[in-house]
């Protein structure tokens, strides 16, 4: 999408994606070795009663997703985000999808081949709870910069 195509109030929403034992535990032994992503047994007896995906691998999902919806096919790389918050842990055979809603877009004032589109991504389990939400601008190609 260019940046002409995005409008404020437009929401967007990607397929679901399973989270295995496997994979969480994949993930979490490169990146984020806790035990309650990493050791079953341990994971247990922790405040969680059993093993949860990390919350680095639940954003990470969100910039999968945005691909995958088309998002940023013509993305220029982001700022930063903002507001990150994880607010209930994901289990092993949790499904999530996105939703991707457009809290404002800018042209920009200084590149005109830009512009930046804020972006508010929610992360949503089976059960239609929010389980985590992280703001994030986007810089979008435009049209006419082809």
């Amino acid at each position: 999408m260019f940046f002409e195509e995005f409008s404020v109030g437009d929401k967007f929403k990607s397929a679901g994606v399973t989270f295995t034992e496997s994979e969480i535990i994949r993930f979490a032994l490169q990146y984020d070795p806790q035990p309650f992503h990493i050791d079953v047994e341990a994971a247990k007896k922790s405040q969680f009663k059993g093993l949860i995906a990390s919350g680095f691998q639940t954003l990470a999902l969100v910039f999968r997703m945005y691909i995958q919806e088309g998002m940023l096919k013509q993305g220029m790389g982001s700022p930063g985000m903002d507001e990150l918050r994880w607010l209930l842990p994901v289990y092993p055979n949790d499904t999530l999808h996105m939703v991707a809603e457009v809290l404002s877009t800018r042209p920009s004032s200084k590149k005109t081949d830009r512009g930046y589109v804020d972006l508010k991504c929610s992360m949503i389990n089976q059960n239609s709870e929010t389980v985590m939400t992280v703001r994030v601008l986007q810089i979008i190609r435009r049209k006419d910069s082809e």
